[in-house]
């Protein structure tokens, strides 16, 4: 509670002249506003708070850039976000539903009234071009054209007749602005989605060099003059102006082991990065049956064959069983038949294979480089509908294909059809603590929840497991459709009554648990739960509810069966940053990009100064400065020492599959995190403009009235369409 009230104190003294979003404040005269597209600007600002820390308090200051809409005439910023001439044709539909999505809620001023500029919000248009909308005047019936009204009452002549008013005040009681006259106020924070090309134009901002970074984070702390502030001079506090120094160390990499028939049996990676050169797969997967579809209208037939020819040469090289032609040739569509043609594609394969007893293997498709809606249909009707796994690759990489390309993609196919790309020369010598002794299963858990303004979307749950032991590189996952906003996975552990079977226990950890035991034949004596995505107010909530689902799950398949859980949260958004006391010492800094070397980890001083937490920086950072994840372990029965748990992470942050380098959050929750965000595909998009409605999500095999949640307002949580088994058992979100 002191904690919160100091730093109430202490934002007041600079609330005079900035803007605070949370944490966070931002001004335009911090640095140069950047334009980002549709009538959206970045501002640059800075976050601060202050932390319990083994140092005691601490002032955690940090660089950010956010958002916010232009304050443009609304004239203009219509102009922008369609990108033409308004004022040439009548506004579509398709415009019409943009320019509501993008306006709701937004503030405006009025301009036609000289210096009285009156703000209103926006919460709709009107469904009439202006020319044709009228209003009562009195209680007669007689109305008045909203033209003659601006024209008689303030002599302002509407020039953009066709345009629909702005709907402002209240559903009840609206009232009736032309475009024209609203300019839109300043300082507004855009909390809607950004699309590809401003999210683009963003990281552009927030892109800096490690010491640029540094460097603007002390200027920021020197120009706020904490040790001026009247309020932290109230509570006996002094605000050392420097960076707090901490002692950290940099975990060496492990060896990785690849198949003995390449040239290179196996490799250490030299700055989180290696490459697939000389080296083939430790397990290639099989690819006999295959077939490609092409939505790309500018990739003609050859071109898709003579890609989809150097991709299968390039499996091959890199240790898989691939054959060199697709079962039929390809077919070429367009993208608004893309379930038509994905189904008699795949029949017309399953027509030639089923009398010979074999299975499609796999999909290429090669789709347009904007291809909008299309990547998610796709992946819905392959994964829930045909249970066939597959691969996209864009039109423009078929045109400029780089061997990198090939062996990246090489790598995705791989584990999609159950193939391992690598593993830890440590798990296949048994020598990896608490891990290789018995029988462990590693989890990954994360929930994804809808983008503001998604209003009827729900969360989305996911949970992978390692289902190879004792390498743990294989990942099976499962996900689920719950109450929105809801943190706590509901699914993990479920119980319902079935009329002819009686109780029924199922839920993602039983399901994942189960699969674990007929992949390897043993079942797990240790659990290692990696869950992303919990900020610290809720850390006990969700130990306490899904530690409890993990035993439920446990018990319901032998009464005894309680292995022991380590319980860890990964945190990847947080505002702590480290930089390299000496930027020029190769020995703790990328030459490269001026980042900490991947591997660098702190447990001391900044950390919790009673819990078991650790910083750990497993990745290279290409550009801009590298984030440290933070990992703090809830519970612990495993009785992992701070070395033994660190180890292990950073180790198994070289184990991604999808690429031949180091990740900056360990592999199990980025599964879980890409998993989730596929399962978002298989919602059915909404006709309306408020977002998307959910047809479905649950693994378990409870009928679907039994595994619905409940959303606010007691509306139900459509399952997600059930994946097929056959997806369920390989990587298929890679």
């Amino acid at each position: 509670m002191l904690l919160k009230k100091l730093f109430k104190c202490l934002t007041l003294f600079y609330v005079n002249y900035l803007l605070q979003v949370a944490r966070s404040f931002y001004s335009p005269n911090l640095g140069r506003r950047q334009q980002l597209g549709d009538g959206l600007e970045s501002w640059r600002g800075f976050y601060q708070s202050i932390r319990p820390t083994q140092m005691g308090l601490s002032l955690n200051i940090d660089m950010s850039s956010t958002a916010f809409i232009e304050p443009l005439p609304v004239i203009d910023f219509v102009a922008q976000l369609l990108n033409r001439n308004v004022s040439v044709r009548p506004l579509s539909d398709a415009d019409r539903v943009k320019i509501k999505k993008a306006l709701r809620g937004v503030k405006v001023e009025v301009t036609h009234r000289g210096n009285m500029r009156r703000k209103y919000r926006i919460f709709g248009l009107t469904s009439q071009a202006t020319r044709e909308l009228t209003f009562p005047i009195d209680d007669h019936g007689t109305v008045k054209t909203v033209l003659k009204y601006f024209q008689e009452t303030y002599g302002f002549n509407i020039q953009h007749t066709t345009l629909p008013c702005l709907q402002v005040g209240n559903q009840q009681r609206p009232n009736f602005l032309p475009m024209e006259v609203c300019k839109i106020v300043e300082g507004q924070r855009y909390s809607k989605r950004l699309n590809e090309k401003q999210i683009t134009a963003l990281l552009k901002v927030t892109c800096q060099h490690p010491q640029q970074r540094e460097l603007d984070i002390l200027q920021t702390v020197n120009h706020n003059a904490y040790h001026e502030d009247p309020y932290a001079r109230e509570f006996g506090i002094r605000i050392d102006e420097r960076l707090a120094s901490v002692e950290a160390r940099v975990l060496p990499p492990p060896r990785l082991k690849y198949h003995d028939s390449g040239r290179e049996k196996d490799v250490l990676p030299r700055i989180g990065l290696w490459n697939m050169r000389n080296k083939k797969m430790v397990n290639g997967g099989r690819v006999k049956e295959w077939i490609c579809i092409n939505f790309a209208r500018n990739v003609q037939d050859g071109a898709a064959r003579s890609f989809c020819r150097q991709l299968a040469d390039m499996c091959e090289i890199s240790g898989m069983d691939f054959s060199k032609e697709p079962l039929l040739p390809p077919l070429c569509t367009r993208p608004e038949h893309v379930e038509r043609a994905l189904k008699a594609h795949y029949q017309d394969a399953m027509s030639a294979l089923k009398p010979l007893g074999r299975e499609l293997d796999l999909l290429i498709a090669i789709l347009p480089d904007n291809n909008g809606s299309l990547y998610g249909n796709l992946k819905r009707i392959c994964e829930t509908d045909l249970g066939l796994v597959s691969q996209c690759c864009l039109a423009k990489h078929v045109f400029k294909t780089t061997q990198q390309y090939l062996a990246n993609v090489a790598l995705k196919i791989n584990v999609k059809v159950g193939g391992r790309n690598t593993v830890l020369v440590d798990a296949l010598s048994r020598r990896i603590p608490l891990v290789s002794d018995r029988p462990t299963i590693i989890f990954g858990a994360d929930v994804t929840h809808p983008h503001p303004g998604e209003d009827s979307s729900p969360s989305i749950a996911a949970v992978v497991a390692s289902q190879d032991w004792p390498e743990v590189t294989k990942y099976a996952g499962l996900v689920s459709a719950q109450t929105r906003r809801q943190e706590l996975i509901q699914d993990l552990f479920k119980v319902w009554q079935d009329p002819q079977r009686g109780t029924v226990n199922g839920g993602m950890v039983r399901e994942l648990l189960l699969s674990f035991h007929r992949s390897t034949g043993q079942k797990p004596q240790r659990i290692i739960f990696y869950r992303d995505g919990v900020s610290e107010g809720q850390f006990y909530q969700v130990l306490l509810y899904e530690l409890d689902a993990i035993r439920k799950a446990c018990a319901s398949l032998e009464s005894n069966y309680q292995p022991p859980v380590t319980f860890v949260v990964v945190q990847k958004r947080h505002h702590t940053r480290l930089f390299a006391n000496n930027h020029n010492d190769q020995r703790s800094v990328d030459p490269k990009s001026g980042n900490i070397l991947p591997g660098t980890v702190v447990d001391s001083k900044i950390c919790h100064p009673t819990e078991f937490d650790f910083y750990l920086c497993s990745h290279a950072g290409i550009q801009g400065t590298s984030r440290p994840a933070h990992y703090h372990v809830l519970w612990d029965e495993n009785n992992f020492t701070a070395d033994g748990l660190q180890t292990l992470t950073n180790n198994l942050c070289y184990t991604y599959a999808r690429c031949t380098r180091s990740v900056s959050i360990v592999p199990p929750a980025y599964y879980a995190h890409l998993a989730a965000f596929r399962a978002r595909f298989y919602m059915e998009p909404d006709t309306s403009d408020g977002g998307s409605v959910a047809s479905g999500a649950t693994t378990s095999r409870a009928p679907a009235g039994a595994r619905c949640g409940r959303a606010a307002g007691n509306a139900a949580v459509k399952p997600l369409p059930d994946l097929k088994e056959n997806v369920k058992r390989v990587m298929f979100y890679c």
